[in-house]
């Protein structure tokens, strides 16, 4: 559904009153991307579950119930990294 001329209006005064107020994070959001340094934590933490995930079944499959639980907490630990450490505290970069 295309937007009203009201509501194009109302969207570039948004658009202009944010660029007068912070026009690092309106550069930001203009260019759609944080920065490269930011996109490395999704392959590290990917790496971290599948360590976690195998670590939890060897621990299933040879009875150590520690290394099962080590293997499950490395798994929640690579989740949180790839998910949340990629734009700490919400902010773009």
């Amino acid at each position: 559904m295309p937007l009203s001329n009201e509501e194009r209006k109302q969207f570039e005064e948004l658009e202009r009153e944010l660029s007068a107020e912070d026009p690092k994070l309106a550069r930001k959001l203009l260019s759609g991307w944080s920065s490269p340094s930011r996109m490395f934590p999704l392959p590290a933490g990917i790496l971290i579950m599948i360590a976690g995930f195998l670590l939890l079944i060897f621990g299933i499959s040879h009875q150590p119930a520690l290394i099962g639980v080590i293997g499950f907490v490395l798994m929640g630990a690579g989740a949180y990294w790839s998910i949340n450490l990629r734009d700490p505290g919400g902010r773009l970069g």
